[in-house]
């Protein structure tokens, strides 16, 4: 059992130097282009999340000479339509239109919505991003160009810097998003070429989306901007990484809560890319570090190499892709951050139904999903 350990580590300092290599790789990229194309905004609401009014207000601030903004809520009484009133009130300029959905009749009301705005968005080119996301005004002009610069580009992701919210476990949610998951990304990236898209801001063009089947069919899966970008490459559409950063706003939640979204999210990992899933097991080499040490103290340097390699992987990943400034000031919380990530990948394995919004559902092999 220790040598299995010790190969699994080996695996792990190897996948922390990919990540230091995928990093250089992705910041070598840069930004090119410059951005001229009309760009639809399209931003689905349900309730009043934290900071809602300044999250919206940047995407009013646009520095770009032609854009529109869609926000799509399922009735006048959703609080988030005030918080919409105010800032069309605030910048009569910036063209933008509320949309009342209604009662979504696809179990992904998310999708249902931005299904309901495409329709109605008057350009090719459309911003699909969540109500926890804050910009600055250089973002339309930056994914804009990226698209000009590369004709075949039919879908790209933003990567997200993670803010926390005032609670602890929100902090260290955070510092795992942005030391952990965007290397995985990045390497993935490296490696096979962006075959996917995730987190909460994707761009895609219209065409793109209707020829890998619309949103009649992405609204079966809950991981819908993984599939999205999935099968945009299957059919030879290119999927990028766009070089804008944006920040996710993930708010204060209890353990309670917080462990029930996280666990969401490994369950619906694992169904979107298994293969995938299982090699999360070199992206936390801390617990198995000190396993090893447990079964073997005499090896006790090996610990400490691993904590070197993972803590160099994902300072690369957090201060030199995301300028992340949680980190900085809380690095010393990596250690418990991996040990709890580690603890929700195992429970991952287990279970196939999830908890979204107040309703519960389950997770089918193909990754669709349906109520439970």
């Amino acid at each position: 059992m220790a040598w299995i350990l010790a190969a699994l580590l080996a695996g792990s300092i190897v996948y922390c130097g990919l990540i230091v290599e995928a990093v250089r790789r992705y910041r070598a990229a840069g930004q090119v282009g410059v951005g001229e194309e009309p760009v639809s905004i399209l931003k689905p609401l349900a309730g009043l999340d934290e900071g809602l009014e300044e999250n919206l207000r940047g995407f009013f601030e646009q520095d770009y000479e032609d854009f529109e903004i869609l926000f799509a809520m399922r009735t006048v009484g959703d609080p988030a339509y005030a918080v919409v009133e105010k800032l069309r009130e605030e910048y009569p300029e910036v063209p933008a239109r509320v949309i009342l959905t209604g009662e979504p009749p696809w179990p992904n009301a998310k999708v249902f919505s931005l299904s309901l705005m495409m329709e109605q968005a008057r350009h090719e080119l459309l911003i699909m991003s969540d109500s926890d996301i804050r910009v600055t005004p250089e973002m339309a002009r930056t994914i804009a160009g990226e698209f000009a610069a590369d004709r075949r580009l039919a879908v790209t992701t933003c990567p997200y810097r993670a803010v926390a919210g005032r609670s602890f476990w929100s902090r260290l949610e955070a510092i795992g998003m942005n030391t952990e998951f965007w290397g995985g990304v990045l390497v993935a990236r490296m490696v096979e070429g962006m075959r996917f898209a995730v987190g909460p801001t994707i761009a895609a063009r219209r065409s793109a989306i209707r020829e890998v089947g619309g949103w009649e069919l992405l609204q079966q899966y809950l991981a819908e901007d993984f599939v999205l970008g999935s099968f945009a490459a299957e059919k030879g559409l290119g999927v990028g990484l766009s070089s804008y950063v944006i920040e996710h706003r993930i708010g204060s939640e209890s353990f309670s809560k917080n462990a029930v979204h996280r666990i969401r999210w490994n369950r619906s990992t694992r169904r979107s890319r298994p293969a995938g899933y299982v090699g999360q097991v070199f992206t936390n080499p801390l617990p198995i570090a000190l396993a090893l040490v447990a079964a073997r103290p005499e090896w006790w340097p090996v610990l400490v190499g691993v904590a070197l390699a993972r803590s160099w992987a994902g300072w690369a990943t957090a201060e030199g892709v995301l300028r992340d400034p949680v980190c900085r000031r809380e690095w010393h919380w990596v250690p418990v951050q991996d040990l709890l990530s580690f603890g929700f990948w195992v429970a991952g394995f287990f279970g196939n139904t999830i908890r979204w919004r107040g309703s519960a559902y389950r997770l089918l092999a193909d990754g669709r999903f349906e109520r439970a």
